[in-house]
């Protein structure tokens, strides 16, 4: 709107050509016009060039765009107005700011596809483990009942019933044990890994996991994504991991590696700190602590740090 009300350059208003003020305005207004296509120029590069962490560099180059212009104008004072030039940079932080909302909704998508696809994983755990357990259960059942039947009218085996029904009340509380982890939503596992030859020496991933086997999610995090396996530190089971898991973070939130997506679990802290932490807030829950990363892999190519 600007552009077409001629309020995006100032320019002189009472130049003159051979001693024509008609053909000044004329000369001063292509000239303008000029200015501005080429302003303008730069400022839809800066646009279609844009993602977030360029916007303080894109707004330099667009301040120097208009810099230049006054230069090159400065006979007929031709400059971009700083309301026009206003919008124009306004325009850019609108247009990072999209990108990052845009970013964010990805992230935030991908994040709930991966948590869904735990949560699917930890479904089917749970039902091979309820499906192994009935069948031990069968087993001993049946075992029992045979014990008991080949027992009848004589002398029974107190000793062998009473070791088979102890082996069925065991499968009855793993039983319970597992219906109990599936409705506690904030039951798992927080986990406590590196990979020195991937991150370095001084740097950490701090998650949890609701498996069953919390060793399969950190092998799948060790995929060919990273050129080793992750060696583990800790694994601390707690009836609230969420709750662990975030304390945790809070702990080392001004070590994060990356502060603008804080799904990404990584910190800038040793894994002494982390057992220090470890030792302060989950108590009991820490029953094994590994300083010291293995990273066999990683040694046996050369241990090369960056």
């Amino acid at each position: 709107m600007q552009a077409r009300n001629g309020d995006a350059v100032h320019s002189i208003t009472n130049w003159q050509v051979n001693g024509s003020a008609t053909e000044g305005r004329k000369m001063v207004r292509d000239f303008s016009k000029l200015m501005l296509r080429a302003y303008n120029a730069e400022a839809d590069y800066a646009v279609r060039s844009m993602r977030p962490h360029r916007l303080a560099s894109l707004v330099d180059r667009l301040d120097k765009s208009r810099a230049t212009v006054a230069r090159l104008g400065a006979t007929m004072q031709i400059r971009i107005s700083e309301s026009y030039h206003r919008l124009r940079v306004r325009e850019l932080e609108l247009t990072a700011d999209y990108l990052a909302k845009q970013e964010e909704e990805k992230e935030r998508r991908r994040e709930l596809r991966e948590r869904q696809r735990e949560e699917e994983k930890l479904q089917r755990e749970i039902e091979r483990e309820r499906a192994r357990l009935a069948k031990e259960q069968a087993h001993y059942r049946s075992a029992l009942q045979r014990l008991r039947a080949a027992s009848e009218g004589g002398a029974v085996d107190e000793a062998e019933v009473a070791q088979l029904e102890q082996q069925l009340a065991e499968l009855e509380a793993a039983m319970a044990a597992v219906d109990a982890r599936e409705a506690n939503i904030r039951a798992g596992y927080v986990y406590v890994i590196s990979n020195i030859g991937a991150f370095g020496e001084s740097i950490v991933k701090i998650g949890l996991t609701r498996r069953l086997e919390p060793m399969d999610r950190v092998n799948e995090l060790g995929d060919a994504s990273v050129p080793f396996r992750f060696d583990v530190h800790a694994l601390i089971f707690s009836e609230d991991a969420v709750g662990l898991e975030r304390t945790l973070h809070q702990e080392f939130d001004d070590r994060r590696v990356n502060r603008v997506n804080l799904r990404r679990e990584f910190f800038y802290v040793r894994p002494a700190e982390v057992r220090e932490a470890l030792q302060r807030f989950a108590g009991q829950h820490l029953l094994q602590f590994r300083e010291e990363a293995e990273a066999p892999e990683w040694r046996a190519s050369g241990g090369r740090s960056q």
